[in-house]
């Protein structure tokens, strides 16, 4: 009993004397998390820039405009375009807000199924936990895909507009296009935190850079070509194959839909933040408010250089929009300004799934968890995760030989995403209403309505994106996303009735009272300060 005594005393005296040397604010943060239930393993790099960028970098507006610019197109033409964006932001940043409450109070790594965890009912609080964290990972995978693969389109269409569409890429190169984003991924994102850190404030730079650029020249330089003001703001073709207009313009919300997920990053890399509790819901509602903003002005300039939407369907490039910046700029402009930013937002995606596996499986959630929680002891990050999420995600690449069951995961990524990210919600308005311990930012009594509208706004949305976007489908046209979602959600389900109901509880806490439980800058006085220097 004494020498137990005596250990657990000299650790704690470890512990402490090795906080002396570390800044403020890191101190803190691991106090909070060592509450949380978890010990701190990551170096904290991210400074509240570095991680306002991390989201923008994944929400990435001039990627969601680019390749989503099809949905609205088909919807409703220029009347989509202009008004499907912000009437689907209104509602999405409900969502994102009562995420931000959440997220400034539990600032973990473990993110959304931690909040449903202790937002729940007792009785119910594994189940909530469990299905969080599954249709997170669904979510996760598939839209790292799914980004890559608007990647892919973006060189491919580069291509054909570079050799005036006599280079056409089939199936087979572009697969082998999207496996090698895949694998060159794989390595940067395997990369230390610092370098991760510094390279989201990059992203953040060319994704401003470029979509004002590409909104400031749709406008100015779309001369003749430009839509009159009425036609560009009211004008409205249904051309989807649906019968009825109303539902035709509500396919436009497809695409905010897809734009604005991914804003959960900022929760994940908590652990890797410096000023978690403050930093991560600013970074989410500033990521959000910020690309709601560029995005809405990116379609407007859009809307005003389309000035014929029948010709822009007629096109034969894979993404529509790359007709309209040829159309307005000609081969030389279209091709400067056809960045291939999405290729950092992919990566910023894949840390972002890798950091979900790792949380997962240290809770022991995941089938060979020991392999994918192990923190790499060179970079001081999840290798492993980050290999396997890139993995899963290139096997959802098989896809690309089948246009329809590809175009499905992005209806699949937003539907897993935005699950994850209205059950916490839930349990927090339903049995949580006095669970929650606020932390610096929160939406007091507003945080009731604003989670209700936000839970019925992802319900609605859900089944919207699982219908086909013609009204007669066909094995081409069909929305296969319902396969995709329902395979997982089988696979969780019958895991759970038939074995994790026993074992999984939810969050595992990790900290050993006996030992040092002293971070890895507390160890090694690496962290930054709360500016990030």
């Amino acid at each position: 009993m004494v020498k137990h005594k005596d250990a657990s005393v000299v650790a704690e005296s470890i512990s402490v004397n090795s906080q002396d040397d570390v800044p403020p604010v890191h101190r803190e943060d691991n106090i909070l998390l060592r509450k949380l239930g978890y010990k701190s393993e990551f170096k904290r790099e991210f400074s509240l820039l570095e991680t306002i960028s991390f989201s923008m970098a994944i929400l990435a507006a001039s990627c969601g405009v680019t390749t989503g610019y099809s949905y609205p197109l088909l919807s409703g033409g220029h009347f989509a375009m202009v008004w499907a964006w912000p009437i689907a932001c209104i509602f999405v940043m409900c969502v994102a807000a009562s995420m931000a409450e959440l997220a400034s109070s539990m600032p973990t790594s473990a993110g959304l199924y931690y909040f449903s965890a202790k937002m729940a009912s007792k009785e119910r609080s594994a189940l909530a936990s469990w299905i969080t964290g599954w249709s997170n990972i669904t979510g996760q995978v598939t839209l790292i895909c799914s980004i890559n693969f608007s990647c892919t389109e973006l060189i491919t269409t580069a291509i054909a507009m570079g050799t005036d569409g006599a280079v056409v890429l089939g199936s087979g190169p572009t697969f082998g296009i999207l496996m090698a984003i895949h694998l060159t991924q794989a390595f940067f994102c395997s990369a230390g935190t610092r370098i991760l850190a510094r390279m989201t404030v990059l992203t953040m730079v060319l994704i401003l850079t470029t979509t004002i650029g590409a909104t400031i020249s749709l406008l100015v330089c779309a001369g003749n070509q430009r839509a009159s003001s009425m036609d560009a703001w009211t004008k409205f073709e249904n051309n989807t194959g649906w019968s009825n207009n109303v539902w035709a313009f509500i396919l436009a919300f497809t695409s905010p839909m897809w734009s604005l997920t991914g804003y959960d990053s900022a929760a994940h890399i908590a652990e890797e933040t410096a000023g978690a509790a403050r930093a991560a819901p600013i970074a989410i509602l500033v990521g959000v408010a910020g690309t709601e903003i560029l995005g809405w002005l990116y379609y407007i300039a859009a809307s005003y250089a389309t000035s014929s939407v029948p010709d822009i369907l007629q096109s034969k490039l894979v993404l529509p929009l790359g007709q309209v910046f040829l159309n307005v700029l000609g081969k030389k402009g279209a091709l400067t300004l056809w960045c291939s930013i999405v290729y950092l937002c992919g990566c910023s995606q894949a840390i972002d799934a890798s950091r979900v596996i790792f949380a997962f499986s240290r809770d022991n959630a995941l089938p060979g968890s020991r392999w994918w929680k192990r923190v790499n002891h060179t970079t001081q990050t999840p290798v492993n995760a980050v290999w396997f999420a890139m993995l899963l995600s290139a096997i959802c690449g098989v896809l690309v030989f089948s246009t329809a069951a590809f175009n499905s995961l992005a209806s699949a990524s937003v539907i897993g995403l935005y699950i994850s990210y209205v059950t916490p919600i839930y349990c927090r308005v339903t049995w949580g209403k006095d669970k929650l311990q606020p932390g610096p930012f929160n939406l007091g009594w507003w945080s009731f309505p604003i989670g209700w509208i936000g839970i019925v706004w992802v319900v609605f949305m859900v089944v919207m994106l699982l219908f086909p976007y013609t009204q007669t489908a066909n094995v081409q046209t069909m929305n296969y996303s319902i396969v995709i979602v329902m395979a997982v959600f089988i696979f969780a389900g019958g895991s759970w009735i038939f074995s994790a109901r026993h074992w999984f509880t939810g969050p595992i806490p990790n900290i050993d009272a006996q030992s040092d439980s002293s971070s890895y800058s507390e160890k090694h006085n690496t962290g930054r300060n709360s500016l990030g220097i």
